[in-house]
């Protein structure tokens, strides 16, 4: 009786170990944006989009690397064009607020600058997504800003 008790004691702090162990990967501090980035990037295409990096980030946005913990970064190939897509996810969370009022000048600049020029692309301007989720920050201008929200949503879960 006491073997039985002492190997059903070992498989039960075995199995807690597996358990403690184990992830979903659906935890927001596990998730990078790029993870996020390829999620987005399995349902829509980047094909007219090309990839930007920090110094991208810093021009258009005026956001500094010490902020950033990870980000992804696509912008139209051409400057007649108004998509945009960025995740990024802040060192810390107090900094969402900080982003997303910098993204927002950004926003502004970008409606001015489409507004009479390019009708349709104004268009996409007014329709962006701009939110916040824990550490990440979703900007999004695009024909499919619906599809990017909700698989950004359904990611961090």
């Amino acid at each position: 009786m006491k073997r039985f008790l002492s190997v059903l004691l070992m498989f039960a702090i075995g199995m807690g170990m597996l358990a403690g162990c184990s992830s979903d990967g659906g935890t927001t501090e596990e998730l990078s944006a790029a993870k996020v980035g390829e999620k987005i990037q399995q349902t829509i295409s980047f094909q007219d989009m090309k990839q930007g990096d920090l110094e991208k980030l810093q021009k258009l946005y005026h956001i500094e690397a010490e902020e950033v913990e990870d980000f992804i970064l696509y912008t139209a190939s051409s400057n007649v064009k108004a998509d945009e897509l960025a995740v990024i996810k802040v060192k810390n969370t107090n900094d969402t607020e900080n982003i997303t009022e910098k993204i927002q000048q950004r926003i502004e600049a970008q409606t001015i600058k489409f507004k009479d020029y390019r009708p349709e692309e104004y268009f996409l301007i007014e329709k962006h997504v701009l939110k916040t989720k824990g550490q990440f920050v979703l900007f999004a201008v695009s024909k499919e800003v619906d599809q990017i929200e909700s698989v950004f949503d359904g990611a961090l879960k």
